[in-house]
């Protein structure tokens, strides 16, 4: 924990206050600041009294100026003011495990901290959360929170997620919905342990604990499972019974409470060769982070934008680089844009991840080196455009740390990066970004 204070925002309330950088935030409104969530809650409120330390050890009591919820100003070492905390279990089923050897170290690393789940909506376990900070949750009122939960079983929730104590979270779930905290829950299906009669109870149970959404997700399988246990991945029939099993309870949910509450995503309509659900269906989209209704959304937003156009567009060539699973639906979108701008053209290329193996397919995985080398030679247009999720978030590096730029000067051709955003992929598509 470090609660010293390494800087202080300009013409910020604790900056007019006269707070100084080097000193220990002890408590705000009498409440000691122990992390991140301290800072965020009880600075929330008007004219906060701070208590802090200096280096020598010496204590005294500043108030600020300022409106309710607005920030205080001060900066930490780190964002957590503390170092988050690492996963304590070894889930059968989990993607760092299958990663590659001698990437960057940071794929290697396993959170599970409920502090990353509020602030940056991280899907946790609630496996090495203490009683104490449990109870803060509650007191604190912090919502939501996003946990994987996979199954409610006791036992099949323990093996899945290779830790003995794992029961407890189940107690602390519960607990969480008897105080009203707002709650998402993930369900990552692996053939044989949770899907059939055991998907059917965890949708029960998460149910009657209050659960606001869930997403029901295939598990994700690389080449790089040496010494892991042995699982398979989700087939087409299996992926239709998912989707008829959780419709079906869906359709209860939303009788009963007035939303689904569990949703399918995009990859197992796919898997399934299923169409996609209309945009009403996914209820504003309350799980698209875990891909539920990711390409519903992308569509809708694409069509809406292309029906607003006149036309008559300068002539463009483009080309699309994105996962095997996404280049049909692109595909159609290129064409539709066709027929609306006759001069504009483009070419989708689905890229095969060689990187981690075939049965993943999705555009997140794709590697710049796997699309150099499938791209190399092909006729481009004017601009490449690649999907956001492919880089880091927030920077321009790929999974095998290349970047941008690299994949730029290997295929000679200019790269545009598209949120995923169906009018932000239009403007691309239309040579406007």
């Amino acid at each position: 924990m470090s609660t010293v204070i390494t800087s202080v925002d300009p013409h910020s309330s604790a900056k007019r206050a006269g707070v100084r950088v080097g000193e220990k935030l002890i408590a705000i409104n009498g409440h000691a600041v122990v992390d991140v969530l301290d800072y965020r809650f009880f600075g929330y409120d008007k004219n906060p009294e701070l208590v802090l330390e200096g280096p020598d050890g010496g204590r005294r009591t500043l108030r600020l100026r300022k409106p309710e919820g607005e920030e205080m100003g001060l900066n930490f070492a780190t964002y957590l003011m503390d170092e988050p905390m690492s996963c304590s279990n070894h889930c059968l089923f989990c993607f760092v495990d299958q990663m590659a050897p001698g990437m960057r170290p940071t794929l290697y690393f396993k959170d599970d901290d409920a502090r990353l789940s509020f602030l940056m909506g991280n899907y946790i376990t609630l496996t090495n959360l203490s009683e104490r900070e449990a109870q803060r949750i509650i007191d604190l009122r912090i919502s939501p929170i996003n946990i994987s939960v996979h199954a409610t079983d006791p036992q099949l929730h323990c093996t899945l997620l290779g830790n003995k104590h794992a029961g407890r979270s189940l107690d602390y779930m519960r607990a969480f919905g008897q105080a009203g905290i707002v709650m998402n829950g993930q369900i990552v299906v692996c053939p044989g342990y949770n899907d059939g009669a055991q998907l059917q109870k965890t949708m029960e149970d998460m149910a009657a604990m209050g659960f606001h959404s869930c997403s029901v997700v295939p598990v994700g399988l690389t080449k790089y499972r040496e010494k892991l246990p042995k699982l398979s991945p989700v087939s087409p029939a299996q992926a239709g019974e998912i989707i008829d099993r959780v419709e079906a309870f869906g359709e209860k949910c939303l009788a009963r409470r007035g939303s689904r509450t569990f949703f399918c995503s995009d990859e197992l309509y796919i898997r399934a060769g299923r169409p996609l659900p209309e945009a009403d269906y996914y209820e504003e989209y309350v799980q698209l982070e875990n891909g539920v209704g990711m390409l519903r959304s992308l569509i809708s937003e694409f069509e809406s934008g292309l029906a607003g156009e006149d036309g008559g567009e300068e002539a463009y060539r483009f080309s699309v680089a994105t996962g095997v699973s996404c280049a049909p639906f692109l595909r159609e979108l290129a064409e539709k844009l066709g027929e609306k701008f006759p001069r504009v053209s483009g070419s989708v290329y689905p890229i095969v991840n060689d990187f981690f193996g075939h049965t993943i397919d999705v555009a997140g995985l794709v590697t710049a080196g796997d699309m150099i080398a499938q791209l190399k030679g092909k006729d481009l247009g004017e601009r490449l455009l690649i999907p956001v999720n492919m880089l880091r978030h927030g920077g321009d590096v790929f999974l095998d740390d290349l970047r941008v730029a690299d994949v730029e000067q290997a295929l000679d051709v200019g790269v545009t990066v598209v949120e995923q955003d169906g009018f932000d992929l239009l403007d691309a598509m239309l040579g406007r970004k």
